[in-house]
C-alpha cells in the first residue's frame, strides 16, 4: 500500500512577467507520507508558500508533477480539493462579513448536500474541537483575539474532515502564550485525527514543537530533509545561519532536552 499522501516529482515553478521567466523551483522532489507533520523552511522568496499552492492545485507546475492521494493536484477541482485538503492561511483569512459559525460552515453550505440543521451541527462540533465555546459562534471576526481567529480558521479548514492539512505560518502574529497553546492544539489534533500535515513556518519554537520531519528549500530545490538534528548537521549556509546562528541558540537547547526521531 502506498503511504504517500503528497508526491512532488521534478517540480519546476516558473513565473512569467515582463518577458522574463523567474524560476522559483527547479527539479524539486518531495514525498510526504501518511501521518507525518512535515515542516517546510527556507529563506524569503524560496517558494515555500508556492509549494502549498501547488499542493492545493491553485497553481500548475511548469514541469513535473504534484499528486495528492494519487491524483494530480491541478485536476482535483474545487470540491475534490476541499474534501481532501484543509488550508489554514497565515492570517486566518476569515470572511469579515460572516460570523464565526458561518465561516466554519461555508464549505459545507457551498456543497448544498446537507440540510442546514446538520451543517450547523457539524460546524458547532468543529468549533468545540478547536477549543472555542458556543458563545464564539455568533461573534464576528473583528471581535476575536488573534488566537481565536486562528482557531476559527482551523475549524473551517477541518470542517470537511480532510486527510491532509496545510498550515501557512500558523503561529504568526500570536504572543508566546497563545502560540504555545495553538501548537498544543495542533499537536493534539494531528495525533487524534490521524492527519497528515504540511506546515510552512519561520518560527523555530513552532518548528521544533510540532515537526516529525523538516524539509529545507534553498537553491530552488530541497537541500536537506530529516529530523531537526539531521537537518542541523547539514553544511548548507542557509541551514547553518538559520538553525545554528544567533537565532538558533534556543533551538539547540531544546534539542538537548528531548529525544529525536529519525
Amino acid at each position: 500500500m502506498n503511504r504517500a499522501v503528497v508526491e512532488i516529482d521534478a517540480l519546476w515553478s516558473v513565473f512569467r512577467g515582463g518577458g522574463v521567466d523567474s524560476v522559483v523551483h527547479q527539479d524539486l522532489s518531495l514525498r510526504i507520507d501518511r501521518g507525518e507533520l512535515l515542516s517546510i523552511v527556507g529563506g524569503s522568496g524560496s517558494g515555500k508558500t508556492v509549494l502549498l499552492r501547488q499542493i492545493l492545485g491553485l497553481e500548475t507546475p511548469a514541469h513535473g508533477r504534484v499528486t495528492v492521494l494519487g491524483e494530480a493536484a491541478a485536476s482535483m477541482g474545487r470540491e475534490g480539493a476541499a474534501s481532501r485538503v484543509g488550508m489554514l492561511f497565515q492570517h486566518g483569512a476569515l470572511f469579515s462579513a460572516f460570523s464565526v459559525l458561518d465561516n466554519i460552515a461555508f464549505a459545507l453550505r457551498e456543497l448544498k448536500t446537507l440540510p442546514p440543521s446538520l451543517v450547523r451541527d457539524v460546524a458547532m462540533v468543529k468549533l468545540r474541537m478547536v477549543g472555542l465555546d458556543a458563545s464564539a459562534a455568533h461573534k464576528m471576526p473583528a471581535d476575536l483575539s488573534g488566537g481565536m481567529v486562528k482557531r476559527a480558521a482551523l475549524a473551517r479548514a477541518l470542517v470537511m474532515d480532510p486527510p491532509l492539512l496545510l498550515l501557512d505560518e500558523p503561529t504568526a502574529g500570536l504572543d508566546p502564550g497563545s502560540a504555545d497553546a495553538f501548537c498544543a492544539l495542533l499537536q493534539s489534533l494531528h495525533q487524534e485525527l490521524g492527519l497528515t500535515v504540511v506546515m510552512v513556518t519561520h518560527d523555530l519554537d513552532t518548528l521544533l514543537a510540532l515537526s516529525t520531519r523538516i524539509a529545507v528549500v534553498a537553491d530552488k530545490h530541497i537541500v536537506a530533509q530529516g529530523s531537526a538534528a539531521q537537518v542541523m548537521a547539514h553544511p548548507h549556509p542557509f541551514i547553518q545561519d538559520y538553525f545554528l546562528g544567533e537565532r538558533g541558540r534556543r533551538a539547540r537547547a531544546l534539542l538537548q532536552t528531548r529525544p529525536q526521531t529519525s
